[in-house]
């Protein structure tokens, strides 16, 4: 049996917080990019900033989302140990992705394969919330929602949003083959 994704620590409940935007969330993610490639040097293919914490105006759970893009995730030996040492501690294992957290949870790493559909569609949505208005409105107003329930873990509330997400992501797709969006270079 294939595990879909393997919680490392287990369920852990937290309040999820959604809070206006802060312009301070760059500087935060410039910081951790710095300290990651310092980590991975090579090995890191791409470091983005991703997640609402990256569109301007949006708020969001104050947790700065990292994305890194490397040769392959499933090779862990290439990079878990420089990230581990680095300060980053890993909490999801699951195909396609790994995710690493600071200890103050105010970092997430998200570790996907270069090229791969994960990375575009986490940088797509991203470049999209931060042109259109009417999906960053909807969005924000679907999280603030979620965000007054209680969840057993921020896993469970980030598949709430799965259905809203999954919309955008297609118009969002529409827009990119219509345009020729792709990634910027890194």
């Amino acid at each position: 049996m294939t595990v879909r994704r393997e919680l490392v620590g287990g369920v852990e409940h937290r309040p999820i917080v959604i809070v206006d935007y802060s312009a301070n969330w760059p500087t935060r993610f410039a910081r951790e990019q710095r300290r990651i490639r310092a980590a991975l040097a090579a090995t890191a293919v791409r470091v983005d900033h991703v997640g609402s914490t990256a569109v301007a105006g949006l708020a969001a759970k104050s947790i700065v989302d990292v994305q890194v893009s490397v040769p392959g995730v499933d090779a862990e030996q290439h990079y878990a140990g420089p990230l581990v040492a680095a300060g980053y501690v890993l909490r999801v294992r699951e195909l396609g992705h790994r995710m690493f957290r600071t200890p103050d949870l105010a970092v997430h790493v998200h570790v996907c394969t270069a090229g791969s559909g994960w990375e575009r569609r986490h940088l797509l949505f991203r470049d999209w919330l931060r042109r259109n208005a009417t999906d960053r409105a909807a969005y924000e107003t679907l999280k603030r929602s979620l965000a007054a329930r209680d969840w057993p873990d921020m896993n469970a509330y980030a598949d709430a949003k799965s259905a809203l997400i999954t919309e955008i992501t297609h118009r969002a797709q529409e827009w990119a083959h219509t345009t020729g969006w792709m990634p910027d270079a890194h």
